[in-house]
């Protein structure tokens, strides 16, 4: 890898490193989450860059490619910034931000993750709860990025691919009503919109949706790091629980 690049990327966290600099992960397209040094990124004049969720043109320099090099950047889409009226598109944001910290390997290209994160966070203007099923399944996305992914396309018991409903959290293969019988108290509710079924997607469809994919986030792709999903994730599962009651 260079010494050098520059392109576009997000924010997924910032975090104060001496007196005014700041250590500060980014999602890039060609390098996945990469970190660096912003010197002064904690200071009142750059801490709103530095933002998690703001589209940034990023420039990283350093002497060795396995440095923490330095990072500067310049702001392309405040995100972070319009969601601040809205605290379940901050939630949605922060969460997003939060999970693709903690979930992809550090330089480890994922090109699909951060362009379905780009279009996550462009959408979000739309209203919150019209972009959820978008970030449900930005996080189905990512468990198949990182080898976890669901099988939804047949019944795991029958081989069937009419009326799936559920999921296993065993297996995460689809399982159909009719199949399912008696064991449905045990199995994960699938939403059809994960299932690539149009129409509009209710609250209740999303918080399932939500439960789907964090039960795997969980058990998979923090599990295997012996952590748990980090407290952003929660809260947003949290705040759409509250929105249905």
């Amino acid at each position: 890898m260079s010494t050098e690049w520059q392109g576009p990327a997000v924010v997924l966290g910032a975090r104060p490193h001496g007196e005014s600099g700041a250590v500060v992960t980014l999602l890039t397209e060609a390098l996945g989450r990469h970190a660096g040094l912003a010197k002064g990124g904690a200071s009142r004049a750059q801490s709103s860059l530095w933002m998690p969720g703001n589209l940034i043109e990023a420039r990283w320099v350093a002497r060795l490619p396995d440095q923490l090099g330095s990072l500067s950047g310049e702001l392309v889409h405040p995100a972070a910034a319009l969601a601040l009226e809205d605290p379940l598109a901050l939630a949605l944001l922060s969460a997003a931000c939060a999970v693709a910290e903690g979930a992809l390997p550090e330089r480890e290209p994922h090109p699909r993750c951060f362009q379905r994160l780009v279009a996550l966070i462009a959408r979000l203007p739309e209203g919150a709860l019209a972009t959820l099923p978008d970030y449900v399944r930005w996080e189905a996305e990512l468990l198949t990025e990182l080898g976890y992914g669901l099988d939804l396309t047949r019944c795991a018991l029958t081989g069937g691919m009419e009326d799936l409903a559920w999921v296993s959290p065993r297996s995460g293969r689809a399982v159909s009503a009719a199949a399912a019988g008696p064991w449905a108290g045990r199995l994960l509710p699938l939403p059809r919109f994960l299932l690539g079924q149009s129409g509009p997607v209710s609250a209740a469809e999303c918080l399932a949706g939500l439960r789907l994919t964090g039960h795997f986030l969980a058990r998979d792709a923090f599990g295997h790091q012996h952590r748990g999903p980090p407290p952003a994730r929660g809260m947003l599962q949290d705040r759409v629980s509250a929105a249905i009651a």
